[in-house]
């Protein structure tokens, strides 16, 4: 009987995707969806980046060079000057988006058998990342009580091990909206050089922070052998769909094996890299508009959450996600639950259970991730269907009023 390979049997389904089923049955039932399970933003893409795709005089679409077009990686030179990076364009290696770039980094860096540290709850397809190289994730746990700051650097110490190779961090962060500040980016730095660790850095939201500015793993001195930089469009400028990314290091050594992933796979898109020349093109000012949506968002996000009996949400600090601590027995089941057996005014909210973010087993069961990348109205509403599922939901648990630690709403 032919057999499944013990890797695609370990490969994990996605805690964002795997809902959908039951959302595409409750919509065929005519109950309308509030998606806030998925980081897909409803911001308008730039249109003078589609126009360059449409305006474009391309008689043949060509393969790209293997890490991109020269004209592009010189014009991102230019985007990370503007963010206080100082790279050269032989130093970046354009990718189908960030996804490619994480999984260069793990291919370029990591043997099988070795272990990565991330923070939990962290992005959820580093555990497909880390099963497509045959690396082990260690997670160490940052705790919603304190808004998911970075754990003590004596929690890292207490996992590292011969085989501990990187740590990977995602700042602002996914899923949690936290925003690493100085300090605590410098205490990584301190337990990468003391352990000759790499410092994987995924850096996809870096425009949308707010309570501070965002601290590239690159703004660190001395790291230029350990850093490597996760980089996409898909949310800088709601360009999910173009699948873009960049994987971008000063370490030569790295950068080397990476082009050898790279010219495996031959080439990253091309059209999408006429739209991301276009892009770089846009005033800083683009951002403002975006980033002051996103900042109304998460304020009715987080003040309607922390109003509802028995539910936390701390402030995120960046991104467009926010975690909250639920009254419910099962994260999993009442996501399921809203989909299949509730509705309010014909409607109701798709949510992501947090235990797909956690890798220690049993966490995040009280907990869930919203992503707020609807317009008010509708975020509005999604909160009024939240709302209503907490009271009549059958697992919900007996409230505790805990102290809330959210920081003021700005």
């Amino acid at each position: 009987m032919l057999q499944i390979s013990n890797r695609g049997q370990q490969m994990p389904p996605s805690p964002i995707r795997k809902l959908v089923p039951y959302a595409e049955a409750a919509k065929k039932k005519g109950i309308k969806v509030f998606h806030l399970n998925i980081g897909q933003p409803d911001i308008e893409t730039p249109p003078s980046i589609l126009d360059a795709v449409r305006k474009a005089d391309i008689p043949v679409l060509e393969y790209s060079h293997s890490a991109g077009n020269e004209s592009y990686r010189r014009k991102l030179v230019h985007y990370y000057k503007s963010v206080g990076i100082d790279v050269a364009y032989d130093q970046i290696l354009i990718t189908t988006g960030g996804s490619e770039a994480i999984m260069f980094g793990f291919f370029a860096c990591l043997n099988p058998g070795d272990e990565v540290v991330i923070p939990e709850p962290y992005y959820a397809n580093y555990n497909g990342f880390a099963v497509q190289a045959g690396v082990t994730v260690v997670p160490i746990t940052s705790r919603i009580e304190n808004g998911f700051a970075l754990p003590p650097i004596a929690d890292f110490e207490k996992v590292i091990t011969p085989r501990t190779k990187a740590i990977v961090i995602c700042s602002p962060n996914n899923p949690t909206g936290y925003l690493y500040s100085r300090q605590e980016m410098e205490d990584l730095k301190t337990i990468c050089i003391k352990y000759n660790l790499f410092l994987f850095s995924d850096e996809a939201y870096r425009e949308f922070s707010y309570t501070g500015e965002a601290v590239s793993a690159m703004h660190l001195d001395g790291m230029d052998e350990n850093v490597i930089v996760m980089d996409t469009i898909s949310k800088r400028y709601s360009a999910c769909g173009a699948r873009l990314g960049a994987f971008v290091t000063k370490n030569k050594a790295v950068y080397d094996t990476a082009m050898k992933f790279a010219q495996a796979r031959l080439s990253p898109p091309g059209l999408a890299q006429i739209m991301g020349e276009a892009a770089v093109d846009l005033p800083a000012s683009y951002f403002d508009k975006p980033k002051a949506e996103y900042l109304e968002r998460r304020n009715l996000l987080v003040s309607r959450l922390n109003a509802m009996p028995g539910v936390f949400c701390p402030n995120p600090g960046g991104a467009f996600y926010a975690m909250a601590k639920l009254p419910i027995d099962d994260s999993d089941a009442f996501c399921q639950w809203l989909l299949e057996s509730f509705s309010y005014e014909g409607k109701t909210v798709m949510l992501a259970p947090a235990t797909g973010f956690y890798g220690t087993p049993g966490l995040g069961k009280d907990e869930v991730r919203l992503a707020y990348v609807l317009n008010v109205q509708d975020l509005g509403e999604a909160m009024d269907c939240l709302e209503k599922a907490l009271e009549q939901y059958p697992g919900r648990t007996e409230i505790v009023q805990t102290e809330k630690v959210m920081s003021t709403v700005q």
